[in-house]
């Protein structure tokens, strides 16, 4: 069957699976930044948490995705066989890039604004609220970039637990050795990802000089 048929044939399936495969990803990035993100802050300013923090996230991301999704089934509350342990399993992965990105995105702010800060009076909080996370944010968007354009591509792999999703194409043409199967949940999983990265692109290119509120600040650091 020609691949342009197929999807007119099966346009309600097909909205679903990709539904179903952008709601697990959107969540997954939505909490995954959630987390990450104070947890980058977090060991800006507890050095002493570092190693343990950024290990564990790498310790996850050397598991195997396939893998990762089998130890998560018997987990209690977390674990079992659809979308959940799917979802679990994409906040999992999501977590490096986006702590080690606000991590290095607030450790590269210029000393000397943080000095002019402080020198106005500000707290911690205001510091890092006002100054640091604006400047940061090119670099956590990049972060959360590169998570949410992973995911797009682990979710595929989810369809093996019952998560649903275009994977459930993908391994049913694998199964049958039908290439319009495959293309039909590799094309559209394709366009997702390309969909996220020029979205996340131009948020990023758009918020990355986090200037407007810290401006003042600058020109107090010259």
């Amino acid at each position: 069957m020609d691949l342009l048929q197929f999807f007119v044939s099966n346009f309600d399936e097909v909205a679903t699976l990709t539904g179903q495969h952008l709601w697990m990803v959107l969540v997954a990035i939505t909490i995954a930044s959630l987390v990450g993100i104070p947890a980058g802050v977090l060991i800006t300013r507890k050095p002493a948490l570092e190693k343990g923090v950024l290990g564990f996230a790498n310790v996850v991301q050397t598991i195997p995705s396939l893998a990762l999704f089998g130890f998560l089934i018997p987990v209690p509350l977390v674990g079992g066989i659809g979308s959940s342990t799917a979802i679990v399993a994409l906040i999992l992965f999501a977590l490096l890039p986006i702590v080690r990105s606000t991590y290095a995105g607030i450790k590269g702010v210029d000393p000397s604004v943080r000095e002019a800060g402080r020198g106005m009076g500000m707290t911690d909080f205001q510091l890092l609220w006002q100054v640091e996370l604006p400047l940061a944010l090119g670099v956590i968007l990049a972060g959360i970039r590169v998570a949410a354009i992973t995911s797009v591509g682990i979710a595929t792999i989810a369809a093996a637990i019952g998560a649903g999703g275009l994977g459930m194409y993908i391994f049913r043409g694998v199964a049958g050795v039908n290439t319009t199967l495959i293309l039909a949940g590799s094309i559209p999983a394709a366009l997702l990802a390309l969909l996220a990265d020029f979205c996340l692109g131009q948020a990023e290119r758009r918020l990355a000089p986090g200037q407007g509120r810290v401006s003042g600040i600058e020109r107090r650091a010259e």
